[in-house]
């Protein structure tokens, strides 16, 4: 009898005791997965779903087109700089010669001011007066601006160059160093703006990449999902003048508190189970 008694206590305590080592284990197990959860970034891919060696047409992009409160640089030359001059005086100095020569001054001011688009749609531009701008695109500016110079015999073959000075983005949210983004080539992607802002945080949501839009006297929303190739179908793909661009969250982010506090959990999580793990080896 005891005997019989004595081998069902040690089956009990090598049962006890193996059991003790699964919890401990799984314990392990847990706080290994749970930490790894917390340390891993999320891993973007661009345009995922497109396949590879395949081809894809390319939609043709709408050229911007002017807007109130925007802000044009104009400068007019011709082969007798002395005929131009008096058209870029906003945008420059010019001298007269005492041989009645006109000469424009060598650094023109006038980029750098450029003209206001009123909220008309309009610009006041010497000499030729009111010019309707607003819904136009840069290329019908020249066009009509050279055409002014012609047909009122100011210059018969005159050069015309029109910039858009305030194409500027607003990039916020997940991104690694967000804020405004110039652009001198009046043409910005997407994905371009996202690159100059550092990229996508962690913490991203790459289906939710939001174009917020002035337009034609509204405001709308566009949400782009870059992790699809219809990112490049998107009517946010090609950004506009003044757009406001947010990269979405995947989750809310903790708080300093919060952090503070998951750490000391695990912290305290592991140290427990590392004296569980002595106390067992100990008995």
């Amino acid at each position: 009898m005891k005997k019989l008694q004595s081998f069902v206590i040690k089956k009990l305590r090598i049962t006890n005791h193996i059991t003790m080592n699964k919890v401990l284990f799984f314990g392990l197990l847990c706080l290994m997965a749970l930490l790894n959860a917390c340390s891993v970034g999320q891993k973007v891919v661009y345009v995922k779903d497109m396949g590879e060696n395949v081809s894809y047409p390319i939609a043709e992009v709408a050229p911007l087109t002017i807007q109130k409160s925007d802000r044009l640089s104009v400068f007019i030359s011709a082969k007798n700089p002395e005929l131009a001059a008096p058209f870029n005086n906003e945008m420059g100095s010019f001298s007269v010669q005492p041989t009645g020569v006109v000469t424009p001054g060598s650094t023109p001011t006038a980029m750098k001011a450029g003209y206001l688009v009123d909220q008309s749609g309009n610009i006041e531009f010497p000499i030729l007066g009111t010019i309707a701008v607003e819904g136009k695109t840069i290329e019908e500016i020249k066009s009509i601006i050279r055409n002014k110079l012609i047909d009122e015999k100011y210059i018969t073959a005159p050069i015309v160059r029109v910039e858009l000075m305030n194409l500027k983005i607003n990039v916020l949210g997940e991104v690694v160093g967000g804020g405004l983004i110039e652009v001198s080539d009046s043409k910005l992607t997407l994905i371009e703006a996202l690159s100059r802002a550092g990229g996508l945080t962690s913490n991203a949501n790459p289906q939710r990449i939001t174009i917020v839009r002035e337009e034609d006297g509204q405001r709308k929303k566009i949400v782009t999902d870059i992790e699809s190739k219809d990112v490049f179908d998107s009517p946010g793909f090609y950004l506009k003048q003044n757009d406001f661009v947010f990269v979405e969250p995947k989750e809310s982010e903790n708080t300093p508190k919060e952090d503070r506090t998951w750490r000391y959990a695990s912290f305290s999580l592991g140290l427990v189970t590392i004296l569980l793990s002595v106390l067992n080896l100990i008995k």
